[in-house]
């Protein structure tokens, strides 16, 4: 039996996508999940997302769409987190390629359907933003979403949206996107987060860890990106709720307008009419802005010192957890530094590790 998951906005999505079908559909289930190679800079020094022609060792399952298995390679200076979730986990990773524009998506969706002749088809966004009208204050990265939701209404097949951890990304408050939502499909549990425990050692995806975190029974007050958003950890957010398409199409602004494009600038144009902005200005801002940045060397002392300032200070605001990606930010260090400076925090005050979170205690 096969099933397709479309991983609404790539990066974690695709990961959180792996968990959802072994919660579903058990052990035994591969399905096949389709998603962007769009890592942050982190990974990936490049901005936007990569095309099959920046990865070497692809496999062809059709004629416009390319697996990537565990020895395929991004060509440098590209990175790409794929090869590594293919080597990890037991499904198969299929290649999303953007810059066709929203055309371009639905007909690799249309012929990998044709292919593959699923079981089911769903579309999976964790955190809800694929649900925004596009003129959030807090929306950060509504071109993906809209994207893939643009291209899912029009392929010739049942789709189901399904939403997981309503309000983890922080794009929209949980209080809007709980009116949105349809009925839950699943709770996510501590046996659920188990099937990519390995994965979350060193995949940069926030809002995914912060899912299994809570499918683990963590709660409270999450403190997230660069920015520090605030994520409120409550019952709700390990559920995973099903959405009407055509609602979520009548509600996405971006994505209605972009039916017809054929290629990625014009999404993009699309996204600065409409949201003011695009994700992929953003990320090619903050490339200049890192070339320029020089790594500094970790010296303990100092880090110990700055680290319990910030908690103290994300004390006064409420905040019991927060990512490492938060702290590598709110401390000034690089993306680079992040997993070094998780190594060092975990061994020396392992009791404050809420995998994969931070417990500020």
């Amino acid at each position: 039996m096969t099933r397709l998951i479309v991983a609404a906005g790539g990066g974690g999505d695709a990961v959180a996508a792996a968990m959802l079908d072994a919660a579903l559909y058990g052990d035994e289930d591969q399905a096949v999940i389709l998603t962007y190679a769009w890592d942050r800079l982190l990974i990936d020094p490049l901005p936007g997302p990569r095309r099959p022609a920046d990865f070497t060792g692809l496999e062809r399952l059709t004629p416009v769409v390319w697996a990537v298995p565990a020895q395929a390679r991004p060509i440098a200076p590209a990175g790409s987190t794929l090869p590594r979730l293919a080597a990890e986990l037991p499904h198969t990773f299929a290649l999303l390629d953007p810059y066709q524009g929203a055309e371009g998506l639905t007909h690799q969706i249309e012929e990998l359907v044709s292919h593959l002749e699923p079981e089911s088809v769903d579309l999976l966004d964790v955190g809800g933003d694929i649900l925004a009208r596009g003129d959030e204050p807090t929306l950060k990265s509504p071109l993906a979403d809209a994207l893939t939701l643009a291209a899912c209404c029009q392929v010739n097949a049942p789709v189901r949206l399904l939403v997981a951890g309503p309000g983890l990304d922080g794009e929209l408050p949980p209080e809007d996107v709980a009116t949105l939502l349809g009925p839950v499909v699943h709770t996510f549990t501590a046996r659920d987060a188990d099937a990519i425990t390995s994965v979350l050692q060193w995949h940069p995806s926030e809002a995914t860890g912060v899912l299994a975190a809570t499918a683990r029974g963590v709660r409270g007050t999450c403190e997230i990106r660069d920015a520090g958003l605030p994520v409120p950890l409550t019952d709700e957010s390990p559920t995973v709720h099903e959405v009407d398409l055509d609602d979520a199409v009548s509600r996405n602004q971006l994505a209605r307008a972009i039916m017809a494009t054929a290629h990625l600038d014009e999404v993009e144009a699309y996204s600065r009419e409409i949201c003011g902005y695009s994700e992929i200005d953003y990320e090619r801002n903050k490339a200049l802005w890192l070339k320029e940045q020089q790594p500094t060397k970790l010296e303990p002392a100092t880090i110990w010192a700055q680290l319990d300032q910030f908690e103290a200070e994300a004390r006064t605001r409420g905040v019991t957890h927060t990512t490492f990606r938060r702290i590598t930010e709110a401390l000034n260090l690089g993306g680079s530094q992040r997993d070094e400076l998780r190594s060092l925090m975990i061994g020396a005050r392992p009791a404050q590790y809420a995998a994969p979170l931070w417990h500020i205690a």
